[in-house]
C-alpha cells in the first residue's frame, strides 16, 4: 500500500484503554491468532522494537509516514518528521490496535449487540460453535476491548 502516512499521536497503551483502542496484549493474541493488518489511513500502531517505548501510539495518516510495499515486505516511510531520528520501519516491527468501528465490522454477521452492564461493556455475538440461536458474551473495559475480546473468540474457533 502506498500513499499513507504516519504522525505520532501520544496515547497510552500500558495498562489502561481509550475509548477507542485496544489493549497492547489483546491486539498481539489477535495479531498471533492471525488478524491480518493491511495498514490504512486512521490506523493505530505501535513499533514494537526495543529502541521505542510501546506505550508510543502512532496514527497512519496522509502527512509523515507512508507504506511502500517491497517484494521482501512492506516498509514504513516516515517523512518530514523532524522530532523523530526515524527514517522508517518494517510494518512487521509494528501491532495494531483496532479501533471499536474496526473491529465491530471485522464480527460481521455475527455481531447481535453491544450493552452496558455496570462498568462494564457486553458483546453479544453469534460465534461458530455456540448452540442452536445461542450466542456468546464478550466482556470488556470500553467497547473496543469488548469487540476484540469477541473476535479473538471468533478467529481461535474458526482455525481450531
Amino acid at each position: 500500500m502506498s500513499g499513507g502516512g504516519w504522525s505520532a499521536a501520544r496515547h497510552s497503551c500500558e495498562g489502561e484503554v481509550s475509548e477507542s483502542m485496544i489493549s497492547a496484549e489483546l491486539a498481539r493474541a489477535l495479531e498471533v491468532a492471525g488478524l491480518a493488518w493491511h495498514p490504512a489511513r486512521g490506523d493505530r500502531f505501535i513499533l514494537t522494537t526495543a529502541a521505542f517505548d510501546s506505550s508510543e501510539v502512532f496514527t497512519v495518516s496522509d502527512m509523515v509516514v507512508e507504506a511502500h510495499e517491497f517484494p521482501t515486505g512492506t516498509v514504513l516511510g516516515f517523512n518530514g518528521t523532524t522530532e523523530w531520528a526515524l527514517d522508517s520501519a518494517q510494518a512487521s516491527d509494528a501491532l495494531w490496535l483496532p479501533r471499536e468501528d474496526q473491529l465491530r465490522e471485522l464480527l460481521g454477521a455475527a455481531f447481535r449487540r453491544l450493552e452496558r452492564a455496570g462498568g462494564a461493556y457486553l458483546v453479544i455475538a453469534a460465534l461458530p460453535g455456540d448452540a442452536g440461536d445461542g450466542a456468546s458474551m464478550f466482556e470488556g473495559p470500553e467497547p473496543a476491548e469488548a469487540y476484540g475480546t469477541a473476535l479473538l473468540a471468533m478467529i481461535r474457533r474458526a482455525t481450531d
